[in-house]
């Protein structure tokens, strides 16, 4: 029975684990937080893949918004707060790198 497809490979082989009851809940939160299936979540944990909590897309998305609007400010303002706009910019630009290479950590 095929699941789904990763890449080019489909998904045909099940693994059964035991869990406790509260294993099963935390790895069921810990994968809503990621926004993933339980099973797209353990994958990604023992391959070693980054998983970024859904609030972390979230977070980057809007930092990437300031930008634009950091953006639009430079623009408009003939380059008259440059210096600023630069600075906060970087700033910016690094939280958004903290935060990929973070991902998401219970």
């Amino acid at each position: 029975m095929v699941f789904q497809a990763i890449g080019d490979e489909p998904l045909d082989t099940k693994v059964d684990v035991r869990l406790t009851s509260a294993e099963k809940a935390r790895l069921q939160e810990d994968a809503e937080i990621a926004g993933m299936s339980m099973s797209a979540l353990v994958r990604a944990r023992y391959f070693g893949r980054p998983i970024i909590a859904n609030t972390d897309q979230v977070m980057i998305r809007e930092l990437r918004r300031q930008g634009g609007l950091l953006k639009k400010i430079h623009d408009e303002s003939g380059g008259a707060y440059s210096a600023e706009t630069s600075a906060a910019l970087f700033l910016l630009s690094e939280a958004i790198k903290s935060i990929g290479r973070g991902g998401y950590k219970k």
